[in-house]
């Protein structure tokens, strides 16, 4: 008789992952190929959070007309509590700066827990789509 095991596994959490969004850049405006880029590396970093098994990431889309205009990195916590509103146990906000380079700031808010958010930065060199990608 074969022997039937069950898995005893926690419940990953729910993260929402928003779209990245671009940094400030004052008078220097974001060209055309800069915010095209944007969908493709929010998809991407959704599609890199699930294949680690570390998160099951929630859908945004309820919410994207709500925070497609808000600076989430700078709203007071507006991002954790529509991240809440999807049932989100971790809040993931990505935004662009395009200093010489390219450089993508990603926060990361445990919302289960009152400890401060995580932030990471990554250093993309070349202002194109594989450049972005390798990011």
């Amino acid at each position: 008789m074969p022997l039937i095991m069950q898995c005893a596994c926690a419940e990953l959490p729910k993260a929402a992952v928003f779209n990245c969004q671009r940094a400030n850049l004052g008078a220097q405006g974001p060209t055309e190929a800069d915010v095209l880029r944007l969908g493709p590396i929010s998809d991407l970093l959704r599609e890199q959070l699930n294949d680690t098994g570390h998160y099951e990431i929630v859908s945004t889309n309820p919410v994207k007309a709500d925070v497609a205009k808000a600076d989430l990195r700078a709203c007071g916590g507006c991002a954790n509590d529509v991240a809440r509103r999807l049932g989100a146990d971790v809040a993931i906000i990505g935004e662009i700066q395009k200093v010489s380079s390219l450089i993508l700031n990603i926060d990361v808010k445990d919302l289960r827990s009152d400890t401060p958010g995580r932030a990471y930065s990554v250093d993309i060199r070349g202002d194109n789509d594989t450049s972005c990608d390798h990011g």
